[in-house]
């Protein structure tokens, strides 16, 4: 197959490419330009997509011995990554701007020119694993479940899974680690990104601050009762413990976690957790009057079977790195909605 290895400049997305090769395809190495002033992101260790991992990428791809090209995303980054990330905190929301990065970028932009080129498909360094079964391509976790990154890429469609290659999936990063030395590529020990690149002084908080304002707001309990004040509700996500600078403690002594964000009112609603308390209680159930229940919304069925079927149980993760528990997915047809309900199950898929 003819494929586009979209390197990043890390040891991942190099390895991926080499795998390709050595695996009969034709590939072209591709950087991706997300800035149209590359000074203005994160450089160093700790991001990416810098001029620095450009020339990584570069070098990687000299050794493996494939032509390279540097690709301009900056728009459709900017205006799908950069904007959505501040309309979904101005919206009370946390944002994963990897995971859009994955969806309007790698799978969606590059993808498309890809196939427009006369490409099969795209090669990257993403810890996930696909499998052909009766309903076609389906996406799965990777055997490193500490790195594993299907969580990001559950936001693709049936058509992007159908083009996306990924040779890590079957790998733990120490040997990815190993093979990279093996194969003489400068980037084996280059430390992972884990920042937001477009952030680049690190302080995501000053940033938004920068953007959206600073207006002072309360923080107040369930009754409504005002118990501190805060500079920007979008700089609070649900669940968060640290860092509320609350000047009432709680009557029980216990410490309190964001319930709750009202960004019309500019405001935040915190409470506590219910299972240092009462005892007994099954530790998903975090906070006060916990919801056993959600609402989803932008529902993406990776399977082309799933899309049919309205009730089901599923294995699910709110968090990256959380070992996830089971629910019940009820697809509400009339708003493309998902409830999910948890319930006790040992049965769930885990892959």
């Amino acid at each position: 197959m003819k494929l586009i290895a979209a390197m990043s400049g890390g040891v991942d997305s190099a390895v991926a490419a080499a795998r390709a090769v050595e695996a009969g395809h034709d590939v072209i190495g591709v950087h991706l330009a997300l800035s149209s002033n590359p000074q203005k992101y994160r450089s160093g260790a700790r991001g990416c997509c810098t001029i620095e991992d450009s020339h990584d990428a570069r070098r990687a791809a000299d050794v493996i011995g494939i032509p390279f090209y540097i690709w301009d995303m900056a728009e459709e980054f900017h205006d799908g990554v950069v904007e959505d990330f501040l309309a979904e905190y101005a919206a009370g929301r946390t944002p994963n701007p990897c995971l859009r990065c994955n969806e309007k970028i790698k799978f969606a932009a590059v993808l498309d020119r890809a196939r427009a080129m006369g490409f099969d498909g795209v090669v990257t360094g993403h810890y996930a694993r696909t499998q052909i079964s009766d309903s076609g391509k389906t996406l799965h976790r990777a055997v490193d479940h500490s790195k594993d990154q299907s969580y990001v890429l559950s936001v693709l469609t049936v058509e992007q899974i159908e083009g996306a290659i990924f040779p890590l999936g079957d790998t733990t990063k120490v040997d990815i680690r190993k093979e990279a030395e093996a194969r003489g590529l400068a980037v084996a020990q280059k430390p992972d990104s884990h920042d937001i690149c477009f952030v680049p002084s690190g302080d995501n908080a000053g940033w938004l601050r920068d953007r959206l304002g600073s207006e002072v707001g309360p923080i107040v309990d369930q009754d409504g009762v005002k118990i501190g004040e805060h500079k920007g509700a979008y700089t609070y996500t649900i669940g968060q413990r640290r860092g509320l600078a609350l000047t009432v403690p709680d009557p029980t002594g216990e410490p309190r976690y964001v319930l709750k964000i009202e960004p019309k009112s500019n405001t935040v609603v915190v409470g506590i957790n219910i299972c240092s308390i009462f005892g007994n209680c099954n530790r998903r159930s975090l906070i006060q009057l916990s919801n056993r229940t959600i609402r989803t919304r932008r529902i993406n069925w990776t399977s082309s079977t799933r899309r049919w079927i309205r009730r089901c149980i599923c294995h699910w993760r709110s968090r990256w790195r959380s070992s996830g528990s089971c629910c019940q997915v009820v697809y509400l047809t009339c708003c493309n909605v998902c409830r999910c309900n948890y319930v006790n199950c040992s049965k769930c898929s885990r892959v």
